[in-house]
């Protein structure tokens, strides 16, 4: 992982003490809750329904185990005791007293992480592939494109107050594992003619007006990423709505403008600068690949002894394995993620005691490495197969080995109206029953692939519109109601789900699911047939009519 350097530590530690003064200036009561309002956004700082709420960065998803511990020392000594993982590769800390906020930030800073630009209109966090450096199907490591991308558009002087807020997200593998379609930039590292490059996509997002990327530029050599950015950034800054903040993201300034025009204005703006200072040499990605911490992989061989026998003789561990470790770069080596969805509680929590075992195991099995996918899971991208069996052991022990990773207990949630001032209903709970609903290991192992996806309104922080069952939390006099979109999908062929008809209630919701579910079990072709593409080739109608049929 990259390790920060000295500059990156005073800017860190600056930064703290001013927010320090801010602070002391709001509770003295110099500062009115208004113009305190941008200065806590810059770092990361929300008001919540209850309490202030921290948003912490988690570039490109990639914490070290002493990040991890300081992460978990934070949740125990100025939160409630767990802290929340979301769809951006952050974690969320939901209790933090306001006058405790500084010190917080004073103990992350210590190890190199911070709130800055998780909040307000800027570029956020940029995301990745949270296997990233390990997958097997990746052309190149995209991480350094990532600090890359981190470093220069941090505190960007031009880029600070755009119309809206800004998201990036990149992928060097042949299958999306970062949602780059439904992002306002993605990025996709490939190969053309020997060389790699980036296919651009812009105007992608959710929301209350979801849209999926649209590529406007094939092949886009490496030495010009940050300068093509520049141009798209400027486009937008130039051009985004500023008079309504529903039409502000980019994705509307694509849709009004249509792709083909957006590019040609960015063509346009990059022929100035493309060759100008922006221009990335190999000197400048060596410097900053030198500060990457690689581990050194042992040279071993694939299925070894250790792991044979416990395939052959645990049914337990087998079902996990299964699920929940994939193919690694290396031989002898494997990725494995740590379920954050276990029966009955809220999607993407983990505990302190939690993390601060996270993190010793990392350091014993993993080479010190976390990862958080926008799944709201965790990973670890470097084990050696040969452990894994001790791993799995110790992961089950803490909670975290649940082997549900892409069914329809791993679900996406945001954290609704038990926290969220913008929610119309809670999605916590729904997520449980629902989990609770389909405990049973083997009953979703036979669903098979099915991603849930739930939003508590229409900003879809829960992902709704890519869920191949989307849940969407609305307010009908008062009450809670749910509508419900299928067919979504967030990866390489990324589509917006398709409304089934009228809103549930809150107390029908999970059995409406459970009855798509099971019209799916009946009529699949084979158990090899996903739900989803079982809802592409049926289309909604058979659901639907299950759905709303009496009950």
């Amino acid at each position: 992982m990259y390790v920060y350097d000295e500059f990156d530590r005073t800017f860190l530690q600056e930064r703290v003490a001013e927010f320090r003064d801010q602070v002391a200036r709001r509770l003295s009561g110099e500062l009115n809750e208004e113009e305190f309002k941008p200065l806590r956004l810059m770092n990361g700082v929300y008001l919540q329904l209850h309490a202030y709420m921290l948003r912490v960065c988690i570039p490109y998803g990639t914490l070290s185990s002493q990040q991890l511990r300081a992460l978990g020392a934070v949740a125990r000594k100025y939160d409630r005791g767990y802290g929340h993982f979301t769809t951006r590769q952050n974690i969320q800390f939901n209790w933090i007293k306001l006058n405790e906020l500084p010190d917080a930030m004073a103990d992350l800073a210590k190890v190199g992480i911070h709130g800055l630009q998780t909040s307000g209109n800027c570029i956020r966090n940029t995301t990745t592939d949270p296997w990233a450096g390990a997958a097997a199907d990746e052309v190149e490591d995209p991480r350094l494109y990532a600090e890359v991308i981190r470093q220069w558009s941090t505190l960007h002087p031009e880029f600070t107050y755009l119309p809206r807020k800004f998201k990036i997200a990149i992928t060097a593998a042949k299958h999306d594992r970062a949602a780059i379609r439904v992002h306002d930039i993605g990025l996709r590292l490939h190969k053309r003619d020997g060389e790699t490059g980036f296919e651009v996509m812009v105007g992608g997002g959710l929301g209350r007006s979801p849209f999926i990327g649209k590529t406007i530029k094939d092949f886009l050599p490496k030495e010009h990423l940050l300068s093509y950015l520049e141009a798209v950034l400027r486009t937008y800054n130039l051009g985004g709505r500023r008079d309504n903040i529903y039409k502000a993201r980019i994705k509307i300034q694509v849709h009004e403008m249509g792709a083909e025009a957006f590019a040609k204005k960015v063509e346009a703006e990059w022929v100035e600068i493309r060759d100008g200072a922006l221009k990335l040499d190999e000197a400048a990605l060596d410097a900053i690949r030198d500060r990457f911490k690689i581990p050194d992989l042992e040279a071993l061989d694939d299925q070894p002894a250790e792991l044979a026998r416990a395939l052959a003789t645990d049914a337990a561990f087998a079902r996990w394995h299964a699920n929940s470790v994939a193919p690694h770069k290396a031989k002898g080596h494997a990725i494995v993620t740590l379920s954050l969805k276990p029966v009955g509680a809220p999607p993407g929590d983990a505990t302190a005691e939690q993390m601060d075992a996270i993190a010793d195991l990392a350091d014993q099995y993993a080479y010190g490495e976390i990862r958080v996918a926008h799944e709201q899971n965790l990973t670890f991208p470097y084990v050696r197969q040969k452990d894994l069996p001790a791993l799995w052991a110790k992961l089950k022990a803490i909670g975290v080995a649940t082997p549900n990773v892409g069914l329809v207990t791993d679900i996406i949630s945001c954290p609704g109206l038990d926290y969220c001032s913008l929610a119309n209903t809670r999605s916590i709970p729904i997520a449980q029953k629902l989990t609770e609903r389909f405990a049973d290991e083997a009953r979703i192992a036979d669903i098979g692939r099915l991603h849930v996806n739930i939003s508590g309104c229409i900003n879809a922080c829960g992902h709704h519109h890519v869920g191949h069952i989307g849940i969407l939390g609305v307010e009908k006099k008062d009450e809670e109601f749910f509508q419900i979109t299928l067919g979504g999908k967030g990866n390489s062929k990324a589509r917006i789900g398709e409304l089934i008809g009228p809103a549930v209630a809150e107390s029908e919701i999970v059995d409406v699911v459970e009855s798509l579910v099971d019209t799916y079990l009946n009529l699949r072709t084979s158990p090899a047939e996903t739900f989803v593409a079982a809802v592409e080739r049926l289309g909604i109608e058979p659901f639907k009519e299950r759905a709303y049929a009496p009950r």
